[in-house]
């Protein structure tokens, strides 16, 4: 394709990891095709603004007609602009975007993100919107080029789709049935990424470790975790996210007896009630989940373990919340993802008698998090005194630059402030330090670092960064995020999260 070198593009990115995972695709898809990103911040000041769509949050829809309308008026002063819809409420609303904007040019879908480059160049010369939704996947996205955001940790898929029926997520109807990459093919490209400085990765997929059941091994995902434990330079191994149906013995002994699989694990709970969890066609129940828990801590003692959960599903009773309220007290969550829930349209749920008025989930929601936020405190409070090593990150402290502190992740995943040492610290490297403080939702190590170890995940990074500053005036990029990115709070129940 014949695309000038200045011309420019933003993507802006809604929903789960998935999306996020997407979103670099189709960035690197756009860069082979000679476009170039748009400054940071330029707020739809680009050649082609792309965006990568979610349906599972409340009001999206109206979120996203909010955001075409405000780029109406820029594209009518550009000649040549364009406009770009994809992800999960473009594969489900299709020609009503068009017809709501008729300003947008090309809409696609969840399955055939690789077609972007081509639908906008036909979109200019027919000058018509071109709209091309596929119902199966056209080929597996890791396939495609890729622009990551992080030089040394990187989400690698191994599976899209999913087999469960969740009656609050439409997510299934729209990534599709569960199709899995071949494990070769996996391992193959965490070791191209380790080969370029890459240290940490989290394995990715709709259901993490149901893994395996496209190609009939149901201990696949316990031997992949296995195998990524011998990539000579691979540090850390996370994977997000899980479902507890198939949460297996095999698996928690992986990731116990594998020293780079990170002692960290999301796992949704969703509600913690059996008449609800029934409802919402989540195949375990209460006991069932606990005992996993239980089972976790035994192998993986200093665990943090995170969560989902849905507050006010239709139907639910004050015993109902009650019963959530208790396994979130016996499972001591580090961390919860809590939302209210919401009709989402085309779901079952949606349309389920006994919907519970707003503000009775209004309070359940406020005593939910209350009690996490106790919880939170108190875990953390456990930290203090402990000797941590950090991955150094980027951009995850908003204050590091008036407190002369860095930030990191431990190898639990908790955030960690620290003192900044006298010599240079680069994004990717390790240090040592020890715990002094503990918030809610973060650490500090308020004395002297400890230990400072330069990787070549560090090296990769200072390389990235001085190329991206070498760039001509006006393609900047912003810097990359260090770390792999924290689930996404807003991204409710079953969408990569699920």
């Amino acid at each position: 394709m014949d695309v000038r070198s200045s011309k420019s593009y933003e993507i802006r990115t809604y929903g789960c990891q998935m999306n996020v995972h997407d979103s670099e695709r189709l960035s690197g898809l756009l860069e082979e095709a000679g476009y170039v990103r748009a400054p940071e911040g330029s707020n739809g000041d680009a050649d082609v603004v792309v965006f990568n769509t979610c349906a599972v949050r409340e009001n999206a829809d109206n979120k996203l007609y909010g955001n075409l309308g405000h780029l109406a008026p820029m594209k009518t002063k550009r000649p040549g602009m364009q406009i770009a819809v994809g992800g999960c409420l473009a594969q489900k609303d299709r020609d009503t975007i068009v017809k709501r904007a008729p300003w947008v040019d090309v809409v696609f879908g969840t399955h055939n993100i690789g077609k972007l480059p081509v639908l906008l160049e036909r979109a200019r010369v027919q000058e018509e919107a071109q709209v091309e939704i596929a119902e199966s996947l056209e080929a597996f996205p890791s396939t495609l080029p890729t622009r990551r955001e992080s030089a040394y940790a990187a989400w690698v898929s191994i599976s899209v789709g999913c087999n469960n029926t969740c009656t609050f997520c439409i997510v299934p109807a729209l990534r599709g049935k569960e199709k899995d990459r071949r494990p070769g093919d996996i391992l193959a490209e965490v070791e191209a990424l380790v080969a370029e400085g890459v240290s940490e990765i989290t394995l990715l997929g709709q259901n993490v470790n149901a893994y395996g059941s496209d190609i009939g091994d149901r201990e696949a995902f316990s031997k992949l975790l296995r195998a990524c434990g011998k990539i000579d330079g691979l540090e850390r191994v996370r994977f997000t996210s899980p479902h507890p149906r198939d949460f297996t013995d095999d698996v928690i002994a992986a990731m116990a007896e594998t020293p780079n699989v990170m002692p960290q694990l999301h796992m949704p709970l969703q509600s913690g009630s059996d008449t609800v969890l029934k409802a919402m066609r989540r195949s375990y129940r209460q006991e069932r989940y606990l005992g996993i828990i239980e089972k976790v801590r035994a192998a993986i003692p200093h665990a943090a373990i995170t969560t989902d959960i849905i507050v006010g599903f239709p139907g639910e009773t004050e015993e109902d919340f009650e019963q959530t309220l208790h396994v979130v007290r016996e499972a001591r969550f580090a961390q919860a993802f809590t939302f209210q829930y919401s009709k989402r349209p085309g779901t079952p749920a949606a349309t389920m008698d006994h919907q519970i008025p707003k503000q009775v989930v209004q309070a359940r929601y406020e005593r939910l998090v209350a009690l996490q936020e106790e919880i939170s405190w108190e875990e953390n409070k456990k930290q203090v005194g402990r000797t941590l090593e950090l991955m150094v990150a980027e951009g995850e402290g908003r204050k590091d630059d008036t407190t002369h502190r860095l930030s990191g992740r431990a190898a639990d995943n908790r955030l960690v402030h620290f003192t900044k040492p006298d010599q240079e610290v680069r994004p990717g490297d390790v240090v040592t330090v020890e715990v002094t403080y503990a918030a809610p939702h973060h650490l500090l190590a308020e004395g002297s670092v400890l230990d400072v170890r330069r990787t070549r995940a560090g090296d990769a990074w200072e390389k990235r960064n001085a190329a991206e500053a070498a760039k001509p005036a006006g393609v900047m990029l912003g810097l990359p995020k260090v770390g792999v990115p924290e689930p996404l709070p807003l991204a409710t129940g079953g969408c990569a999260v699920d």
